[in-house]
């Protein structure tokens, strides 16, 4: 795995942000916290019969995206393949509504990264890439449950995704309405949005009962804020 060695990514033709580009941030750790923040990643590529989206849970370590699944899948065998690939999340903070339909909008976080895809043979690399896994789903949580058997790990296909270009792209704020408009008696304003983590329910199939760990429980209150 390589840590980038630069603190923007440079501007290229797919990662300009032409739409309000003032909203654009080319940023490594900007880009690498938005990839940290998202549960999945859609994954975009071209292949028979055309182009092709599909979301994906990913990890990511230092300047790499790391996606796994197994090894029968059409699609990670693609990815293995080394085609281009693009990466894309992104977060919804709330509802900008505007005296205009015309100007609604979405308060978001969002990134695209581009690179080529590439198995991960390597034991040593293989084993850190199913702990990044592990610790996405849950920090952790490698340390307590039962890891990959032989077995499991012969059937997984692990891939990493070198990011060569990426680009954030962030509105925050309020309405922004036509200076006619602010005259209109219609109400405009944000509705935010937040992502929250409920109580853990436990497996009722659980042959003993069990505390909920710690761990859980600090993860859960950190990424609530």
């Amino acid at each position: 795995m390589t840590k980038p060695n630069k603190t923007s990514y440079d501007k290229t033709e797919r990662n300009t942000v032409r739409r309000v580009p003032r909203r654009a941030d080319h940023d490594v750790d900007t880009v690498h916290r938005l990839f940290d923040q998202a549960w999945f990643c859609h994954v975009g590529f071209v292949c028979e019969p055309g182009p092709t989206i599909i979301p994906m849970f990913h990890a990511r370590i230092d300047d790499q995206i790391i996606l796994h699944g197994a090894t029968s899948s059409r699609l990670m065998m693609l990815i293995a393949s080394g085609v281009p690939i693009c990466l894309s999340v992104a977060m919804v903070d709330g509802l900008v509504l505007t005296r205009s339909l015309f100007h609604h909008s979405l308060n978001y976080r969002s990134a695209d990264a581009f690179g080529f895809g590439e198995v991960i043979t390597d034991p040593a690399s293989r084993t850190r890439a199913f702990q990044a896994i592990a610790g996405k789903v849950m920090p952790g949580r490698w340390d307590e449950a039962r890891q990959p058997n032989e077995q499991e790990a012969k059937a997984s296909l692990l891939c990493s995704v070198q990011i060569e270009s990426a680009s954030a792209k962030i509105r925050t704020g309020g309405p922004i309405d036509d200076k006619d408009d602010y005259q209109l008696d219609v109400w405009a304003g944000v509705v935010p949005l937040q992502e929250q983590m409920l109580t853990p329910v436990s497996d009722p199939l659980s042959l003993r009962e069990i505390a909920i760990p710690d761990y859980i429980d600090e993860f859960r209150r950190n990424r609530n804020g």
